[in-house]
């Protein structure tokens, strides 16, 4: 049969996500792109593999039988790629790397990078910006190497089998304030805040969820007077005396404020990660570019 990757890539991902829109977002294709490696792949296996019920489109008996052994090519596939990359003496090749915005502004990108121009020269590094939300999905579909990402003790992101996760670093929340809010402290605690007014991102991602599990433990019901996304954005505010935001070390090296960070007493935390395929673990490539990034977090 002659089908590419990226067809077979494309099926099992409608199979986990359900629509084309899903699939396009996670493989940053359009939904357009995704319809026409479908349908390239329907003519290749020479059986309707897709129907369309409604707005929306199914798998048939074929397409569900053909996405099971797509799954194992693109396994087989991740495998030679590996095995190809150990029959060379030197580290090379290209590493494809999905990161968050945080990550691709501040220290992480730039300082891995530098990194593996030192020590292995022959490799070149891809990287993509994305939601951070989205990164876990981006590696798991094999749109990206790996990636990095944030989990938090409070909201833990879902663990697939599939994937690896490896903790680059721990970081604590402080609250940061403008000047005229809690003047002279140095501390604050989240039980003592409801009288606040707060700026926080969309309260459906993980990050939004991990802040109001925090509130809510402590006793407090936070009132969000805006939803922003962007940290630099909220730190602009923050800033500006419209509000409070949490923030860490690494949030607060994207843009520099006239602002003060009080320390938390409640514990409130994130991790940085890497997610790496489980089946993209032994590639030099893959290995090298994590080796680099622990190095990093062994330096802070």
């Amino acid at each position: 049969m002659d089908w590419s990757s990226a067809q077979l890539r494309s099926l099992v991902e409608l199979t986990r996500r359900g629509t084309v829109t899903a699939v396009a977002e996670v493989l940053g294709y359009t939904p357009g792109g995704v319809s026409q490696q479908l349908s390239a792949l329907e003519r290749a296996a020479g059986v309707p593999l897709l129907r369309r019920v409604g707005r929306r489109v199914e798998l048939t008996d074929a397409g569900s039988a053909l996405a099971v052994h797509a799954e194992r090519i693109l396994g087989i596939e991740a495998d030679a790629v590996a095995a190809l990359e150990r029959t060379t003496r030197t580290v090379s090749g290209t590493v494809e790397v999905g990161l968050f915005a945080t990550a691709a502004a501040a220290e992480i990108l730039p300082l891995a990078l530098a990194g593996i121009a030192a020590s292995h020269p022959g490799l070149t590094v891809r990287s993509r910006e994305m939601v951070v939300d989205d990164v876990y999905d981006a590696v798991a579909a094999g749109s990206v190497d790996l990636a990095l990402g944030l989990d938090y003790p409070d909201e833990p992101i879902a663990r697939d089998p599939a994937l690896r996760i490896v903790r680059l670093f721990r970081e604590r929340f402080g609250l940061a304030v403008p000047d005229d809010v809690l003047p002279g402290a140095e501390s604050a605690n989240l039980a003592g805040s409801g009288e606040l007014r707060w700026i926080l991102p969309d309260l459906e991602t993980h990050y939004g969820r991990a802040v109001l599990t925090a509130c809510r433990r402590a006793g407090v019901e936070p009132d969000v007077r805006h939803q922003v996304t962007d940290t630099a954005a909220s730190l602009a505010l923050v800033e500006a005396g419209v509000g409070v935001t949490p923030a860490t070390g690494l949030m607060l090296r994207l843009r520099p404020s006239r602002l003060r960070v009080l320390r938390l007493a409640e514990r409130f935390e994130r991790d940085v990660v890497v997610i790496v395929r489980a089946s993209a673990q032994g590639r030099p490539t893959v290995s090298a570019l994590v080796d680099v990034l622990r190095a990093l977090t062994v330096e802070r």
